[in-house]
């Protein structure tokens, strides 16, 4: 039995359902560490290319097949012309999965082997656009950023996304890139655990955009800085290692956990509490505080394309109204004279440049501080002196998440 392609097939059934990826861990456990990580491969790069794949099935189907059978016939498309895979292979492959779908697996075989024949003859793939953005991100985004950026977004999401370092100060390491913000890239597959300084917690995982709103809070040794909605911990991490007195809050402890074993490897402390966000208070007043508060997670789909299956943008709204109350608790944190940085990893600007404009409204006497960020370029400034990153941001080097951050300065 195929096991990795049986195991995207899995995944892949599971996004329809409404489960992320990352939820459906537990669901290959049954499998080698090898064919779980082609199953997570093989069912991203479905996911990333679906419209694609569609089209180009469309025009050798009579009537539409099954979901079932739909996945593996996109799962075969895309391994054949995004993945140059053997055609002999791939096709029987995809014939044997769907006759193990039972009576109607059965049925439909001869026709997913007449299909793919085809397909792996089809020209002009990498001609075909990019998966779109749903309606409900791809308005808005082309609203703040103009049609040719939407299209860009959409490319850099096709193109997926390099592995990010976030070094320890003076840290190298060998064959990845110097990014021009601090950060180091690793181009092409890699196995993290393998790479030199990992055992000696010289880095961590980080994307590059991920890094800037430590470097815009420019932690100073000694203070006192709060790290709210902390998980996965890079933030934390990036703290620590300036030298604050970290506290890191987040409302799961098993992502503690988490957080706790990078800070273990990287030889960095900080204390963890497991707490809501909004009901957890300093014994005394902070220098600074981070909030990379919860939000629509748009900017990430470069690395994680089912989210645009999963979400329809009706809970954008609650996740506002959330950021506001953080942003409001989080000042009330902060000693006269102190700072605070907003970060979300959204590219909607309901999240990131309108949020940053009603805090002000609501706040007297508070400023924001334009960022002045090596590496950084002079257009990420928005008008309201926040950072806006996208992913399409630095195109002939892989790209970048996409982010809002400001620092916001208390009156002393």
């Amino acid at each position: 039995m195929d096991m990795a392609r049986s195991g995207a097939l899995r995944l892949l059934a599971g996004v329809r359902d409404g489960l992320s990826l990352s939820d459906q861990a537990g669901a290959l456990k049954a499998l080698a560490p090898p064919d779980q990580a082609r199953a997570a491969c093989l069912a991203t790069e479905v996911l990333r290319h679906q419209s694609r794949a569609d089209a180009v099935i469309a025009a050798y189907v009579s009537r539409k097949p099954s979901p079932q059978v739909a996945d593996i016939l996109r799962l075969a498309t895309v391994e054949l012309l995004e993945l140059e895979g053997a055609a002999h292979g791939v096709v029987d492959a995809a014939v044997t999965l769907t006759r193990g779908l039972g009576q109607k697996g059965q049925a439909a075989a001869g026709m997913v082997n007449a299909v793919l024949r085809k397909v792996a003859a089809h020209g002009g793939w990498a001609d075909l656009p990019p998966q779109p953005m749903p309606g409900w991100l791809r308005d808005p985004v082309a609203a703040a950023y103009g049609e040719e950026a939407a299209r860009a977004i959409e490319a850099a999401h096709q193109a997926g996304a390099p592995l990010d370092l976030t070094p320890k100060p003076g840290v190298a390491v060998e064959g990845a890139e110097p990014l021009p913000t601090g950060s180091l890239r690793i181009h092409g597959p890699a196995q993290v655990s393998a790479l030199p300084g990992f055992a000696t917690g010289d880095w961590w995982v980080q994307d590059a955009a991920a890094a800037l709103p430590v470097r815009l809070l420019d932690p100073q040794p000694g203070e006192r800085i709060a790290d709210l909605c902390a998980a996965p911990g890079g933030k934390t991490l990036q703290l620590a290692a300036a030298g604050a007195q970290v506290t890191a809050v987040d409302i799961s402890p098993a992502r503690l956990k988490r957080v706790a074993e990078n800070l273990n490897r990287c030889a960095l402390s900080a204390d963890l509490v497991a707490a809501d966000a909004l009901d957890w208070r300093p014994d005394a007043p902070l220098d600074a505080v981070l909030l990379d508060a919860p939000c629509s997670a748009t900017g990430t789909i470069r690395r994680h394309p089912d989210l645009p299956f999963l979400r329809d943008g009706s809970g954008i709204p609650a996740l506002v109204d959330l950021q506001a109350r953080l942003i409001d608790h989080a000042l009330s944190l902060i000693a006269p004279g102190g700072r605070l940085v907003y970060a979300v990893c959204s590219l909607l600007p309901d999240e990131g440049e309108a949020q940053v404009a009603a805090t002000l409204a609501r706040h007297p006497g508070l400023a924001v501080e334009t960022p002045d960020l090596p590496g950084t370029e002079p257009d990420w400034i928005t008008p309201e002196g926040g950072l806006r990153t996208r992913p399409d941001h630095w195109p002939n080097r892989g790209g970048m998440d996409g982010f809002f951050m400001a620092r916001l300065r208390k009156a002393g």
